[in-house]
């Protein structure tokens, strides 16, 4: 099996029993270190419900990334610029940066927007963003150099969050973020694979060394960018200026929306 990534011949890395049911085979690539499983055939089975049950972090982390992302972009960023959550889920990061003040939008193709429904990128009269979020998504990608170039489009800075495979080469077993209880997990990425992803985009890559990544065209202080998710903590106890939240011309921009509905 050739590898998705730099399409060099991947090696037979291990079996894993997703969704309790499917034996299935994992590829690794000897070059990128990109981790590949065998054609996902079982998708739509383990798409029932496209947040998956067993993810109970998904407030928690949706809260701590809005923290670390606020940083980034008050630091690194054109702060009044509009920016995209891609992959967006129910929404609620959406909602959240918004509240810090950051013009944000959502999209997402398969989940409903339960918190930021009159947000979504239709909504924007941009198709160019200042920074694209993507979320847990990256390991739920059959062919990640596609959605890359779609992503690309919109913004060449992208934010990213998926774990990093350790370098202590856990199995498939033990190592929980291979997700074998509900097979969503179909792609997996080592400092490696995200190295000749950038390059192969000609961006930046900055990561904390675990679970946040950066893909930029911009030139950020790596020390900085690997020490974020402790910034954000040190910062998050004090005083630290951000925008004026969105809240108040939110509503008011709903209930416009709301009215104009009902005269039509």
């Amino acid at each position: 099996m050739k590898c998705k990534i730099c399409d060099n011949t991947t090696e037979f890395f291990g079996k894993g029993k997703i969704l309790e049911k499917y034996e299935i085979d994992y590829f690794k690539c000897p070059n990128c270190r990109f981790i590949q499983t065998e054609n996902p055939y079982w998708l739509d089975e383990a798409y029932k419900d496209p947040i998956n049950r067993s993810d109970v972090g998904y407030v928690f982390r949706n809260i701590r990334l809005a923290k670390v992302l606020n940083l980034l972009i008050y630091i690194s960023f054109n702060r009044k610029s509009k920016f995209l959550d891609y992959g967006a889920g129910y929404g609620l990061f959406v909602r959240l940066m918004r509240d810090y003040g950051y013009d944000f939008y959502w999209d997402d193709l398969y989940c409903e927007n339960i918190f930021s429904k009159d947000f979504e990128i239709k909504d924007s009269l941009n198709t160019e963003f200042e920074l694209i979020s993507a979320f847990e998504l990256f390991e739920h990608l059959n062919n990640p150099l596609e959605e890359i170039e779609k992503i690309l489009k919109y913004s060449r800075n992208i934010f990213i969050s998926t774990e990093l495979y350790p370098v202590s080469n856990p199995s498939i077993n033990s190592w929980w973020y291979f997700g074998l209880e509900h097979g969503q997990h179909i792609a997996l990425y080592s400092k490696q694979t995200f190295e000749y992803i950038a390059k192969k985009f000609n961006l930046n890559f900055y990561t904390d060394g675990k679970n946040i990544h950066l893909l930029s065209e911009k030139k950020i202080n790596r020390i900085f960018f690997k020490l974020l998710g402790y910034y954000y903590k040190i910062i998050s106890r004090k005083k630290f200026k951000i925008l004026k939240p969105l809240l108040d011309e939110d509503h008011k921009s709903v209930i416009k929306k709301i009215e104009n509905e009902k005269l039509i």
